[in-house]
């Protein structure tokens, strides 16, 4: 098993909104045996608001300044050894700090899809997510977040069915 992993067991899932990091993270995690965490609902869990909420309202610094927090507390938990595959926001890897808190402690995987998957898995969704009004501001985002991803320790092809995403992951050098 990779050194990073054996030192703290956990696996960090980035990618843009629709790239698959909720489902393939719960099925992941139901392999492995491990928990399973995905950081936006556990934020609208504590928060008891939805992602949409918090930034019309609160705005998007405070949800990223929430989002930080949340990603420090499952660090915390995943190096006190609860073996954890955290789904991570489609913002979080490329926010100040949150892949400087992950680097260390564990695994981080990008799931990397085209524009075009992305946008035929979100167009029922879009509506609900703050940041996929905008038709051009979302293809910036999507475009401008590319190289923050490219930072995760393994790269996995997201476009294709999760089961064979999770398969991918399975066969990453992570587990010899």
């Amino acid at each position: 098993m990779h050194i990073k992993l054996k030192r703290t067991p956990g696996i960090y899932l980035a990618g843009f909104m629709g790239s698959g990091k909720s489902t393939v993270g719960k099925l992941l995690a139901d392999q492995l045996g491990w928990e399973f965490v995905d950081l936006d609902a556990e934020i609208e869990s504590r928060e008891r608001s939805s992602i949409s909420q918090i930034f019309e309202v609160r705005g998007e610094a405070e949800f990223r300044r929430i989002e930080t927090d949340m990603i420090r507390h499952w660090v915390r938990m995943i190096e006190r050894g609860v073996p954890t595959v955290v789904a991570l926001g489609g913002g979080a890897f490329v926010q100040p700090g949150n892949f400087e808190l992950i680097e260390n402690h564990g695994i981080s995987v990008w799931l990397d899809c085209t524009f075009e998957t992305v946008h035929a898995r979100l167009t029922e969704e879009q509506a609900k997510r703050p940041l996929a009004q905008d038709p051009e501001k979302f293809r910036q985002l999507f475009d401008g977040r590319r190289e923050s991803y490219a930072r995760a320790d393994f790269r996995v092809d997201g476009n294709c069915d999760t089961t064979g995403t999770v398969a991918a992951i399975m066969t990453l050098p992570i587990w010899k």
